[in-house]
């Protein structure tokens, strides 16, 4: 499975989402903290929800499959 795959966006999360150019969508897959492993690792198996005006990534590190997120601001 790719890490562009998107199995679980809520629609406006969707949308949100791919209102992002696809190479910013790649950076920010690729740029996500993991506590566990305690540096920059990809997210993995992830779903999208919006959360006021920010979209919220949650998935699995690619390295120790612990919970990660990534908070993507919105433009407010």
């Amino acid at each position: 499975m790719s890490i562009e795959s998107i199995p679980h966006f809520t629609r406006p999360a969707r949308q949100r989402w791919e209102s992002i150019p696809a190479e910013i969508r790649q950076r920010l897959l690729t740029n996500v903290w993991c506590g566990q492993c305690r540096r920059e690792v990809t997210i993995t198996n992830f779903s999208g929800t919006l959360k006021g005006e920010d979209l919220l990534l949650k998935g699995k590190c690619s390295e120790c499959h612990g919970d990660v997120a990534r908070m993507i601001e919105g433009d407010s």
